[in-house]
């Protein structure tokens, strides 16, 4: 677990708050916004993939249509990510494919015929829809890819997730089709795939935890409450208590934050600097009825209920005691945003009303040079964050961006194609971070000398 933080750094370009288990401290404001070598100057890729510091080196593990173990080939779109022990040696990545029923028209010859009774739906052919996700049992030892295969199938876009304490997946569906648009079931679910899964697994929908356009999910390992991010321009910050702890297939409330004694509040930021960096709000939560949401109104149901208001949620990160999570296009300049959130000793319970969670914007950049469109988030065995960054553009890189405890700012990585970088995560030994390719697919194991930031 990352340590204790403190760092500053100046809300002229880019303004941050504090983050404890990864960043937890002050801010300084008109102080220049530093930036350093890190760990040291981006090396051009003679495969022209992905530049990286001298001593770091990344590997090719599985890339789009190669062959699987199921004979499948690896599909595209490969989005978020989590990576879970099996044992001593080996990890599992479960990673998205944010593949959509059109897609199945690019796509290779098997996934066009795939039909199976384990398929959550499938078009009007029978044929499984290409959304789902595929597992890589890799060895860290060996640095070998042991195995490969489909683990979900029949959904649509699933984007990004999180992993759990008792050791899966929650893979989330960006989308909100149903029935009534062509298919055999609604859409705009979490599934739960287990890391020990061998093969194709039965999909449940947890229906509990809602319909709406997921993005991602992390886990408070203490009480068990899942918080979900919803990637919409109008999204909520949503919290699930489950029934029984680590048993979300028994369902549980899902509810959505409340910023207290500011009902329906925009932490957006675009027409008025409504939400300062560093003050913290007090934070209560709504009960939200009918999650399976027919009309996809779960967001316009909590706004009219109160619930705050947010720029595109999307990749939260676990520390200790509290999270982030990624707002893409938050603040004046819709560079993006980061929030923070700290529980109630008395979360999910009756005493949380009188001491009650707070929530921080933590993050607000007004300069694309220096964070533009962050998405996933990981961070590294020196307690750096690193974000990945996802903005579509002709003149602007995507970088892997890293900040120190201290502030200060530093390339880690250049995708040197136009796609995104998303899903990057680290093997629990720390000695390997993953990071997909979005399209073509292809999935990077990176090492080096993780401890030796030059500074």
């Amino acid at each position: 677990m990352v340590t204790r933080r403190q760092f500053t750094i100046g809300v002229g370009a880019l303004a941050f708050g504090g983050l404890s288990a990864s960043f937890l401290g002050k801010v300084q404001a008109n102080v220049n916004v530093k930036t350093v070598t890190g760990y040291g100057p981006l090396i051009s890729d003679p495969n022209k993939i992905l530049d990286l510091p001298a001593g770091f080196s990344y590997q090719v593990i599985s890339q789009l249509d190669n062959k699987m173990s199921d004979g499948f080939t690896v599909p595209d779109k490969a989005d978020g990510m989590g990576c879970l022990p099996l044992d001593d040696d080996r990890v599992v990545l479960v990673r998205n494919h944010e593949l959509k029923p059109s897609d199945l028209a690019k796509a290779a010859k098997a996934l066009k015929n795939h039909k199976t009774a384990l398929a959550y739906d499938h078009d009007s052919a029978g044929v499984a829809l290409p959304g789902g996700t595929s597992n890589l049992v890799y060895n860290l030892k060996t640095k070998k890819l042991e195995q490969e295969f489909l683990s979900l199938v029949g959904t649509i876009r699933n984007c990004a997730g999180g992993i759990t304490p008792w050791n899966t997946w929650l893979t989330c569906e960006e989308s909100v089709s149903r029935v009534q648009d062509g298919f055999t079931r609604d859409h705009g679910y979490i599934f739960e795939v287990p890391a020990a899964a061998t093969g194709l697994i039965n999909p449940v929908p947890l229906k509990e935890m809602g319909r709406f356009n997921h993005e991602a999910a992390a886990v408070d390992p203490n009480t068990g409450i899942v918080y979900l991010t919803e990637d919409r321009g109008d999204s909520l910050f949503y919290r699930f208590i489950p029934k029984v702890k680590g048993e979300l297939h028994q369902g549980g409330q899902l509810q959505a934050l409340v910023v207290q004694n500011k009902p329906s509040y925009d932490s957006r930021n675009w027409s008025a600097n409504t939400m300062q960096v560093q003050q913290w709000h007090n934070a209560l939560w709504i009960n939200l009825s009918n999650p399976e949401s027919p009309e996809d109104d779960l967001r316009k149901q909590g706004y009219t209920n109160g619930a705050a208001v947010f720029a595109r949620g999307e990749g939260i990160h676990w520390g200790e005691n509290e999270l982030y999570f990624c707002c893409t296009n938050g603040g004046a300049k819709k560079l993006g945003q980061v929030m923070r959130y700290q529980p109630s000793k008395y979360e999910g319970q009756d005493g949380e009303i009188h001491t009650p969670g707070r929530l921080q914007l933590f993050l607000e950049s007004a300069d694309k040079s220096l964070y533009n469109f962050g998405d996933n988030l990981t961070v590294t065995p020196a307690g750096h964050l690193i974000v990945c960054e996802d903005q579509y553009t002709a003149i602007v890189d995507n970088y892997l961006r890293g900040v120190t405890p201290e502030g200060e700012l530093y390339n880690f990585a250049r995708l040197t194609m136009q796609t995104e970088l998303a899903g990057a995560c680290f093997s629990p030994d720390g000695s390997t971070m993953f990071v997909n390719v979005y399209s073509p697919t292809k999935t990077l194991a990176i090492t080096g000398p993780w401890n030796k930031f030059s500074g």
